[in-house]
């Protein structure tokens, strides 16, 4: 099985996660990873599993208002640059059959907003096999870094992500 992490990220702490995510994810499988703007909008036949990842932006996946005002914060220069989540996933065409799941980052532990939940309803549309519930990483401020114990939780999903992969694939 090969998988597809793709994440976008504004300074960096999705970026990090997803890249946590992807290594984990390669102790089972193949795994490619892609910032959105470089995203295949249709995947190659042998991708089983497809993760993606976005941080919260007003409650829900990022908007071209939502990148511009974190484009006014970044003092590096934005990490995606392009389209974000939402539109790669308006615009992809998956394969029949292929298991997805999301992931977000976020500041707040009792903010109630998620990009992931997002991404899960429309990874659904798209004809994604939605692999299981939607998880969020934590950030310490707008700007990063991931809070500490992140790394290790996202390995841990990831983990458990690549074995319900395997699991539903037989």
């Amino acid at each position: 099985m090969r998988a597809a992490v793709i994440y976008e990220s504004m300074f960096g702490s999705t970026r990090q996660v997803a890249q946590a995510v992807a290594a984990e994810l390669a102790e089972r499988m193949e795994v490619d990873v892609y910032e959105v703007g470089e995203a295949p909008l249709v995947l190659d036949e042998g991708i089983g599993l497809v993760v993606v990842g976005g941080p919260t932006h007003a409650f829900s996946l990022s908007r071209p208002s939502t990148r511009a005002e974190a484009a006014l914060k970044a003092p590096d220069g934005l990490v995606s640059t392009q389209i974000g989540l939402r539109e790669w996933l308006e615009a992809v065409e998956a394969p029949a059959g292929v298991q997805a799941i999301a992931f977000d980052t976020r500041v707040d532990r009792h903010f109630t907003g998620s990009a992931a939940r997002s991404a899960t309803r429309r990874l659904r549309r798209a004809g994604f096999r939605v692999l299981g519930e939607p998880v969020s990483f934590f950030v310490d401020g707008t700007l990063g870094p991931v809070a500490a114990g992140e790394f290790g939780r996202a390995r841990l999903w990831a983990a458990e992500v690549g074995a319900a992969a395997f699991a539903m694939a037989r």
